[in-house]
């Protein structure tokens, strides 16, 4: 681990409005220790399993996606086909992904939900969002809260699951 202090003790970020700094903060603190846990991770080992629990390559399909949905349900759109799509064939084993693809795709996201919370309007955080088939209810401000800590939450199964399987190897 580098020795930089984590992002949210780094200070303010440009252009992140002031409600939205711990959403973005997290979400860096997250690409960032993504990004050095799968550092040179064996691909052979992708969709391998602990306990029968969810294998690397999901994690990052899944926080790859999850990010995509709930931007898109913040911005108060429906999915797309091709959300749907993605949704459906994550965790479906798949031949010939490398890890460092989904980890690309995992960055291109968080730079895209960086950009988005940078447009934000705080104005518009409390207000209603509706979120799946079944238009649950929600606000903006809750959707991105949420992308943050369920990006959080499955770095950290992803980080157990990767140093059990490269310790079993």
């Amino acid at each position: 681990m580098n020795n930089k202090p984590e992002v949210w003790l780094r200070g303010p970020l440009k252009n992140i409005p002031a409600l939205l700094q711990p959403v973005a903060h997290a979400l860096l603190q997250a690409r960032e220790e993504l990004n050095e846990l799968m550092n040179d991770f064996p691909d052979a080992l992708l969709w391998q399993k602990v306990a029968d629990m969810a294998s690397p390559a999901f994690h990052l399909q899944h926080m790859a996606g999850v990010l995509n949905r709930l931007f898109t349900y913040a911005n108060g759109e429906g999915l797309t086909d091709y959300q749907l799509g993605y949704l459906k064939q994550e965790g479906q084993p798949q031949e010939n992904i490398k890890s460092a693809d989904l980890v690309h795709h995992f960055n291109l996201q968080v730079e895209s939900a960086m950009q988005q919370l940078s447009e934000a309007d705080e104005n518009i955080l409390t207000q209603a969002r509706e979120v799946g088939r079944s238009k649950l209810p929600s606000t903006a401000l809750g959707l991105y809260v949420h992308s943050a800590e369920h990006t959080m939450r499955h770095l950290g199964q992803l980080l157990v699951t990767v140093k059990v399987l490269k310790e079993l190897t």
